[in-house]
């Protein structure tokens, strides 16, 4: 794929911090920065073709849902993911 897309970098930078926010059991900073690297990831659909990114926006919506109804938890494990996925997408 294409090493160091800026919106991939971005996207994983923010669901990053999503995961940190998300142990500290911040739900509501998970989800700000959960729909951050969203954005991020979905601009990068244009620009990079993986199933990688694909899989990450996935992890990155389910986050932001379980993030919205204060299960940090579950929306951490799904930031994880996204970060794990998105890492790839580069």
């Amino acid at each position: 794929a294409f090493a160091g897309n800026k919106h991939v970098d971005e996207a994983v930078h923010h669901a990053h911090e999503a995961v940190e926010h998300g142990k500290a059991g911040h739900a509501k900073e998970l989800t700000t920065h959960a729909e951050g690297a969203l954005k991020h990831a979905e601009a990068a659909t244009g620009e990079v073709k993986s199933p990688h990114l694909a899989e990450g926006i996935t992890q990155l919506k389910a986050a932001v849902e379980h993030g919205k109804a204060g299960h940090a938890d579950v929306a951490t494990k799904h930031a994880e993911e996204a970060v794990a996925h998105l890492s790839e997408a580069k």
